[in-house]
């Protein structure tokens, strides 16, 4: 038995080795992309308007820290409607996106293309049809031009000026969480073999999805980790994947909450219509993938 658990430590130790140089080049981009370029984004989506679902959900794909944050922010301002809000939460790829390019021997480029196609197109098409039954029923919020703080001080992000070093941040702690993942996920499939864990998400239409999804809805980037390592590890169907990730909106709901906390039915509305969205699309997806 001790065995089977150095064998497991050791190969969850050399997979997190392999991943570790791209993780890092990944998020030293993001970070680049963020203090270059996050800003002028962020202006750039509470300008549009009417059209915000559709830049947000192309945006929300670029997968870096708080900009979906930046967006809740927005959104308890007036500044962006709530399709905007949710094309962004619904598009926003956290840490899926540089676990899947680290995991390019098992998942092939087209496929990891179709995935985000996926989350960018459900999340527009969502934006916009809450935003146009939202301007049918009179619910929908004005947006104006109302002064918001920049995220990351509001937030006390504490981001490092020093692109290499908050890189190297960024990637051990994604990594530390990822080395947990997969050490668990190896001692299960030592120990019980694909069969038994892939029991734990039903298999059957609808319901796997839902569960995903529901986990998708923890505010935290641990739980795009555990979805995504799971569909590389051939657990969870592509349509479990979507709807897992499409409802994980990073710190997104967190931060709404926090901001817009004098509408709690307007916080828990949003939340539902992110969780509705997110297992219909992931039904979708294992209907047409």
């Amino acid at each position: 038995m001790w065995e089977q658990l150095l064998d497991c430590f050791l190969d969850s130790l050399k997979d997190c080795a392999l991943m570790l140089p791209i993780l890092y080049l990944a998020y030293l981009l993001m970070e680049f992309i963020e203090q270059r370029a996050g800003e002028k984004l962020n202006r750039t989506v509470a300008r549009v308007g009417m059209a915000g679902p559709a830049l947000g959900g192309v945006l929300g794909a670029v997968p870096q820290c708080g900009f979906s944050g930046a967006i809740a922010g927005f959104y308890a301002a007036g500044i962006v409607t709530m399709g905007t809000l949710l094309s962004v939460f619904l598009s926003t790829s956290d840490e899926m996106l540089p676990i899947l390019i680290s995991n390019s021997d098992k998942i092939p480029a087209d496929r990891i293309v179709k995935v985000l196609l996926f989350k960018v197109i459900g999340g527009i098409i969502a934006g916009f049809i809450i935003d146009f039954v939202l301007r049918l029923i009179k619910r929908q919020k004005n947006t104006g031009s109302e002064h918001i703080h920049d995220f990351c001080e509001q937030e006390n992000c504490e981001c490092e000026e020093n692109i290499w070093i908050s890189a190297l941040k960024h990637t051990a702690k994604v990594i530390v969480l990822i080395f947990a993942v997969t050490l668990v996920l190896n001692i299960v499939f030592e120990f019980w073999g694909n069969e038994y864990f892939s029991g734990i998400i039903p298999a059957v239409p609808v319901v796997g999805e839902a569960l995903m999804a529901l986990i998708g809805l923890i505010p935290n980037c641990s739980a795009s980790v555990l979805i995504t390592e799971l569909y590389v590890s051939g657990v969870v169907t592509p349509g479990q994947l979507i709807a897992g990730l499409m409802a994980n909106a990073g710190v997104g709901l967190l931060v709404l909450f926090r901001l817009n906390k004098k509408k709690l039915k307007e916080n828990l509305m949003i939340t539902v219509l992110l969780y509705i969205c997110a297992v219909v699309m992931g039904v979708i997806t294992s209907l047409i993938w």
